[in-house]
């Protein structure tokens, strides 16, 4: 892996367990308190929810920090769709010469950038040369606080 690049470990959604968790329905007030009577609580699968397509749906954990100014820091784990098509400006699971990272898209004409969000990092521009594939498009991040 090259220095300062994302390490990414990669699980995929489990649709044969029930993965249902207490849901409470009543959207949470950011401002004013809301009565405890107005939760009422159901269950959601978090898996049904990320996973618009699940037999294309994976998760991902990052380990570095090239896209921290994109919400996405050391520790995420990230939702990403292979069925997606890649477009400009989408963020992107990438495999590049045998490595795996996570970038934004940027497409021109005859060329495509894998961008970083953090001014730290330098763009890496792909060429004919460079064995690449996008393998997902990013679509969900997920934090720990």
């Amino acid at each position: 892996m090259k220095s300062g690049e994302q390490a990414l470990t990669f699980f995929r959604p489990d649709k044969q367990q029930d993965t249902a968790l207490p849901f409470i329905t009543h959207g949470i007030s950011a401002g004013f308190a809301s009565p405890a009577q107005d939760f009422l609580q159901d269950r959601i699968d978090l898996n049904t929810e990320l996973a618009k397509n699940w037999l294309t749906t994976f998760y991902i954990r990052v380990s570095g920090n090239s896209m921290m100014n994109a919400g996405i820091a050391d520790g995420d784990l990230l939702v990403a769709d292979r069925s997606l098509e890649p477009s400009d400006g989408k963020i992107a699971i990438c495999l590049i010469d045998g490595e795996f990272t996570v970038k934004r898209l940027k497409m021109g004409i005859g060329c495509l950038y894998l961008m970083p969000e953090n001014p730290a990092y330098q763009p890496v521009k792909v060429s004919e040369e460079n064995n690449f594939t996008v393998w997902g498009i990013v679509t969900y991040v997920i934090k720990s606080l």
